[in-house]
């Protein structure tokens, strides 16, 4: 009786230990009805990591849209902009910790934006989760492939 106690226990514990190792990936797509052309894309400097901005541009460059970015004020002719915020931690090995970039439609005439789309990569749960290791590009590049699936490529 004791000895099936302690293998319910053990299965429960290794349950709630493997639960508690998840990344978590979330894609709010932009809607099929957006024809964009160029990114306006607001450089983070609270993200430490240098070479994620420019591999974020290229990302999106990749996907057939031309980029700028900016620091401070959004360019009056903006249409479509983005900012993001990334975090690294140490265990064995940097890795991408959390990663969130959302995509607003700036709607001139109504002065206001609104938020058009947006992905959420977020390992805080990672735990023993080995997946949680590898190149920032590759966690990122398929959640932007996916926010970006439905969007018609708008010619300049």
């Amino acid at each position: 009786m004791q000895v099936q106690r302690l293998k319910l226990f053990g299965f429960f514990a290794l349950m709630l230990f493997l639960e508690g190792c998840t990344i978590s990936q979330n894609v709010v797509p932009i809607d099929a009805s957006k024809e964009i052309s160029k990114i306006y894309v607001q450089k983070n400097d609270k993200v430490l990591m240098e070479e994620f901005h420019p591999e974020l541009l290229k990302q999106l460059n990749e996907l057939g849209f031309a980029t700028e970015s900016y620091s401070t004020d959004l360019p009056k002719e903006a249409s479509y902009y983005m900012n993001y915020t990334a975090n690294w931690m140490w265990d064995m090995a940097m890795y991408l910790y959390y990663f969130k970039a959302t995509v607003y439609e700036q709607a001139k005439e109504a002065g206001f934006s609104k938020t058009v789309g947006e992905v959420e990569y977020d390992a805080k749960m990672g735990g023993a989760n080995m997946n949680k290791f590898g190149h920032t590009a590759d966690k990122i590049r398929p959640l932007l492939q996916e926010l970006f699936a439905k969007v018609k490529r708008k010619s300049n």
